[in-house]
């Protein structure tokens, strides 16, 4: 369940920033950037200064050794274990046996009924035992329930030194099922804020058989469904909280148990097979739209954690597996990040069995949640859209409140990271101090305009947010010594340099050029948007006139791209942060047309690869990314199998290390990149094709101007091309240096032979 957290809604906004703040940024054109970073920490942290944590509902476990006389061992280890996932359908496969008896078991979730769905089907008459509980659960007898064991349920490393929060639980049973529910309580601490009981929860387990007896249990340390003598068992569960999106807040005018038993009442009207058909049409709905092969997938039979370690141990090459491997962050961003869901992709997406997870789970907005929707429209994902676009609507509340106390500006913003209650000052410490992470945010809110071409979602959903980061920027922006309009204060996301005047590792700074290139892109798509409206002519011209005092890009003595407004001395050359290549990938207001920009672009990465960059997985996907936008295919395949080699759990996660999804969203990206790529109406086909890559196929996949295209490539070149226009309109075909005009009308489809681009 994505919406349980600890916390809730309260203004962490420090109360002494505004009249702090010009002694903060003159302290910066002074040079003095110690005694700055000393005033910010006491003027400018959020009061206080963390978030809580995202929470896992609790387990399911299923014991197939109930009623067995097995020894432990066996029991544990059932012989020929196969398990598959589906991602065409959505369902998770386990086969094995138990002595004589083969079970399959079929696991999936449903969108359409937001229920998770259980099917155990046995050879023989068979026990099977299920226990729901919010702990992590060891073998028991079948009429007990061991208590609760927090140091087997929390993570016990640096994450849980924060942990503040406890539960209350009720465990109930009825005749056909379990349910419990329960609050979180907050513990009141300096570093995370106020204590409380607050978000409510509940979680419901019916269970439906066509033979066998069924017996439940429950006490105050979980509840039980033991079965007997069965040989089909179908589970149905449902786990609900009383959050309101709405409110940015618990609210508790919900109750979610009552909540959960209707969806459960509701769901339970149809049998199985009603259940699964309708989740598995909406499921290919979706999925099937794209479909995508490398190569010749030779290693196909076989499982995919040996050719996992096949890539990680041997070297070997994959193409296959890393067709797969986008797929698979398809089916975790729809898995993630769309309705019956009310919140967007977190750090772990949904995929947090923890009470403290890692970063809390929250929402990264220093490019984490930017990641997480990379891949949303250019795979034919547009819905997955939907919950950061209404969240990012509702932060504009508390975010405007951010705008006018810590700054005295219009509008709204955000910082580097908030959470589901709307925290929008600055968190975690200096490296938190990034206002202009709200207008960051606005990338993929045009974003799905430029994919789609749809108006009314322009007009209703993504301007007004876009407007308003516009309205805070333009009120935040400060002249600097060398006259220039810039941000201050800020930094440049994570990363530090070398004070020149102590040699302190210092963060602070003012206009670090990652500012530069979020307001070039802002300005450019509010401009675009307005004139497409018809909208605000004299805020226009306002912007276009800010726009001319921005700083230039200035170069290292290296020749790469200056992080800062002067050439520091970079603390870590090789930080995982490559924030001032935004303007390459994703914005493209760094490309070609810009040569010796662009070179010093490619400098840049060279130089952070060079001392050590790349070593998070998603940092590794950005690279990737941006050596597709150089056309550099060998570079880029040469990071996408280090991705797969040092950054790849095996079940094909992304590894931070931790786990952290972004990886897998900008892995998924950087593929589509370097077989497809748009732009100012013009489809570039394979701009970086490995040579290991000759053949292949495309289909399905999005491009700007609201067409969907595919195509066959083979010896390195496009057998065909198929696009279909939703809107209508005149699009240039690249390929190598061959450009081919398409003009066509709405609803049109236009096929091209592959002679056309020889």
């Amino acid at each position: 369940e994505e919406s349980l957290w600890a916390g809730h809604q309260f203004d962490n906004n420090n109360p002494t920033s505004l009249k702090n703040l010009k002694k903060i940024r003159q302290a910066l054109f002074d040079g003095e950037v110690v005694n700055a970073e000393a005033m910010a920490e006491k003027h400018m942290l959020g009061k206080p200064e963390r978030v809580r944590s995202n929470q896992t509902l609790g387990d399911l476990n299923i014991d197939y050794s109930y009623k067995s006389k097995l020894s432990y061992y066996n029991r544990r280890y059932p012989n020929t274990y196969k398990r598959v996932l589906n991602l065409h359908n959505g369902v998770a496969t386990s086969e094995f046996k138990i002595r004589r008896t083969t079970a399959i078991q079929r696991v999936f979730s449903s969108a359409v009924d937001d229920v998770i769905v259980v099917k155990i089907n046995f050879s023989n008459p068979s026990a099977v035992s299920f226990k729901l509980s919010r702990g992590i659960n060891l073998p028991s007898s079948e009429d007990q329930i061991e208590p609760f064991n927090p140091s087997n349920y929390l993570n016990v490393d640096r994450w849980s030194k924060y942990n503040d929060s406890t539960f209350k639980i009720d465990y109930s049973h009825q005749e056909n099922g379990v349910h419990y529910s329960g609050q979180v309580i907050d513990i009141a601490n300096e570093k995370e804020g106020p204590g409380g009981e607050h978000m409510r929860y509940a979680a419901i387990l019916r269970v439906h058989t066509t033979d066998g007896n069924v017996q439940t249990v429950s006490n105050d340390y979980g509840a039980k469904i033991n079965i007997t003598d069965a040989t089909e068992v179908v589970l149905v569960f449902n786990g609900e909280t009383d959050y309101n999106i709405e409110k940015l807040n618990f609210d508790h005018s919900i109750d979610p148990l009552e909540v959960a038993q209707q969806k459960i009442t509701k769901v339970s009207q149809k049998d199985y097979s009603q259940i699964f058909r309708a989740h598995d049409q909406d499921h290919r709905s979706l999925f099937e739209r794209v479909d995508i092969k490398i190569g010749k997938d030779e290693f196909r039979d076989l499982a995919t954690d040996q050719r996992l370690a096949l890539i990680q141990n041997n070297d070997s090459k994959d193409s296959g597996l890393i067709g797969l491997y986008y797929q698979f962050g398809r089916y975790l961003l729809m898995g993630s990040s769309r309705s019956p869901g009310k919140l967007p992709a977190n750090l772990q997406g949904i995929w947090n069995d923890l009470f403290k997870a890692p970063w809390n789970s929250d929402f990264h907005a220093n490019i984490n949640l930017q990641m997480n929707y990379w891949p949303a429209e250019i795979t034919h994902l547009h819905e997955t859209l939907s919950p950061l676009v209404n969240f990012m609507k509702q932060l504009t509340v508390p975010g405007a409140a951010t705008a006018k106390k810590m700054y005295g500006a219009n509008g709204w913003t955000m910082h580097h990271l908030t959470d589901p209650f709307g925290k929008t000052g600055v968190m975690d410490g200096i490296h938190g101090i990034t206002p202009l992470n709200g207008a960051w945010m606005t990338f993929p809110l045009f974003r799905h305009y430029e994919y789609t071409q749809d108006l009314d979602y322009l007009r209703e959903d993504a301007y007004p947010t876009i407007k308003g980061a516009v309205e805070f920027v333009l009120d935040y922006l400060v002249r600097s010594p060398e006259g220039y309009l810039v941000s201050s204060p800020s930094v440049s996301p994570e990363n530090h340099y070398f004070d020149p005047n102590t040699r302190q590792k210092v963060e602070l700074s003012y206009a670090p050029t990652v500012d530069k290139q979020i307001i070039e892109m802002l300005f450019d798509i509010f401009i675009k948007s307005a004139n497409l409206l018809r909208q605000d002519k004299k805020m226009v011209a306002k912007v276009k006139s800010v726009y001319k005092k921005l700083p230039p890009y200035r170069l290292t003595k290296y020749g790469t791209i200056q992080e800062w407004i002067k050439d520091f001395e970079e603390f870590e050359p090789g930080h995982r942060h490559i924030s001032h290549l935004l303007g390459v990938y994703p914005f493209g207001t760094i490309n070609p047309n810009q040569p010796k920009l662009f070179e010093a672009a490619k400098k840049t990465v060279v130089r952070r690869l060079a001392n050590g960059g790349g070593h998070t997985g998603w940092s590794r996907a950005w690279i990737i990314g941006l050596y597709a936008r150089f056309f550099d295919a060998e570079k880029a395949v040469e990071n996408l199998y280090a991705l797969l080699k040092k950054s790849t759990l095996k079940n094909l996660f992304d590894n931070h290390p931790p786990f952290q999804i972004d990886g897998n969203f900008g892995g998924t990206a950087a593929i589509n990149e370097m077989l497809i790529q748009s732009n100012n109406n013009q489809i570039h086909l394979l701009p970086a094709l490995p040579n290991e890559w000759p053949e292949g196929y495309l289909k399905g996949v999005r491009v700007k101007g609201a067409c969907t295209v595919g195509f066959n490539w083979k010896s390195g070149r496009p057998e065909n091309f198929k696009i279909t226009s939703d809107k209508g309109g005149h699009f240039i075909v690249k390929f190598l240096d061959k450009k081919i005009p398409v003009y066509l009308t709405s609803g049109q489809t236009i096929e091209l032979e592959g002679k056309v681009f020889y």
